[in-house]
């Protein structure tokens, strides 16, 4: 029996049965999984393999800083290049370059000739493929599903995340206990894989018009943030959240040092984020927020911080385990609400300038924050450090409901439908 079609007019009487056996949609998720799975996998290899060479909480800080600073430099330029060239092919180019990266991790392990200012170099190189990849591959996924079901297919993308985040750090982990060289060559099949998938998706909608090029269509997605504070709001709070509850960055000194576990150890608990991520997926998948999703978003970062200072507690693998659980679960929700937000309330011709700004925000401060821990655990040690990050978080979250009342007041994703219910 075919799969059902995708309902043109954008209802949701198809969802969630037809949305994952549409074609586009299927492919658009598969390069999703996988290219997430090869970056997991890529850093817990990275992660172990520098703490194996340095012993030293700062060279962890070091890999994330290194990915931090092209995907910051580039932000500008891979919005541009996402709204004037084909989406897909950029995200199968840069897939295609991380694949090579990691072949080169796997030929500097074998060959002996592996060490920290290379795998900061190829980091680097890493952090500047993703920067093009991310807005391409995030401002897609309006012209493979109709708008209608651009929620449910948001959540269900970010599964694919997550989903990725609990087999790529397990299974990187794994492999590195075979050897790096065993992990760096999984990588280097998934991303092939991924930019094969990317490249067959078929497109609905159209590519815009390719506007040309000034200075001011270059900082206009911006311009366009700084006008629509519900947007800036959400982005920014998840920036600030994800800067100080960096906790992952520092599951290697946690792993070896204080829970006394081996590189499996270290995939386990890198998996643990993302199954309670996972599941928060899934249940907005099924159950999307309908009512005061930005009131929504506050309480998941409060959660977030609080969970964060629960890990730091921990002695306890266990405890540590379903904190990190929690700690995924409710950074989910503030994931679907901040992507549905942009997709739903940015125009098409410049959504990938808007979702390069993003990936700066959101993507490169998950760098930035690695370095940050990274930075106050040689200060302060490893604890400490992780404890003021949650605090810090929920301080931001208190903050930003002042700061932006429209974020916690808005009653719809969709403005359209906010203002149809608008008094």
């Amino acid at each position: 029996m075919p799969p059902a079609p995708a309902d043109p007019t954008g209802s949701d009487t198809a969802v969630p049965l037809s949305l994952p056996r549409h074609p586009a949609f299927q492919r658009f998720w598969s390069t999703r999984i996988l290219s997430s799975l090869s970056f997991q996998m890529l850093a817990v290899a990275m992660g172990w393999h520098i703490y194996a060479l340095t012993h030293s909480a700062f060279a962890l800080g070091l890999v994330g800083l290194a990915q931090f600073l092209p995907m910051f430099l580039l932000t500008l330029v891979v919005g541009h290049v996402a709204d004037r060239y084909d989406r897909r092919r950029i995200a199968a180019v840069c897939q295609s370059l991380e694949a090579v990266a990691a072949l080169l991790f796997a030929w500097g392990t074998f060959g002996g000739w592996i060490s920290a200012p290379v795998i900061y170099v190829l980091a680097g190189c890493v952090g500047a493929a993703r920067a093009f990849e991310s807005p391409a591959v995030s401002s897609l996924l309006p012209a493979v599903v109709p708008r209608g079901l651009l929620p449910k297919a948001t959540a269900w993308a970010t599964s694919a995340n997550q989903t990725a985040q609990i087999a790529g750090p397990a299974l990187g982990g794994l492999l590195y206990g075979i050897g790096p060289g065993a992990a760096y060559l999984a990588c280097t099949v998934s991303f092939a894989a991924a930019a094969a998938a990317v490249w067959a998706i078929p497109l609905q909608a159209k590519p815009a018009h390719r506007a040309p090029v000034t200075l001011e269509s270059v900082f206009s997605g911006i311009a366009f943030i700084r006008r629509e504070p519900v947007i800036l709001g959400a982005l920014s709070l998840d920036l600030f959240a994800v800067l100080f509850g960096g906790a992952t960055a520092l599951l290697p000194v946690f792993t070896r040092d204080l829970l006394h576990t081996g590189p499996l150890g270290l995939g386990l608990l890198r998996s643990g984020t993302a199954i309670g991520a996972l599941a928060g997926t899934i249940w907005l998948a099924h159950f999307p927020l309908r009512n005061r999703p930005g009131a929504a978003m506050f309480g998941g970062v409060i959660a977030f911080g609080a969970a964060t200072i629960v890990f730091g507690l921990s002695h306890q693998f266990l405890v540590s385990l379903f904190a990190l659980m929690v700690l995924g679960a409710s950074d989910t929700i503030s994931v679907v609400v901040r992507l549905s937000l942009v997709q739903l309330r940015t125009p098409d011709e410049m959504l990938g300038r808007v979702n390069a700004v993003n990936s700066m925000f959101i993507g490169t401060s998950n760098q930035l924050g690695e370095f940050e821990s990274g930075v106050t655990a040689g200060w302060w040690g490893a604890q400490p450090a992780v404890l003021f990050g949650g605090v810090a978080t929920i301080a931001v979250a208190l903050l930003w409901m002042r700061l932006f009342p429209a974020l916690r007041r808005t009653r719809s994703l969709e403005p359209e439908a906010e203002l149809a219910t608008s008094p």
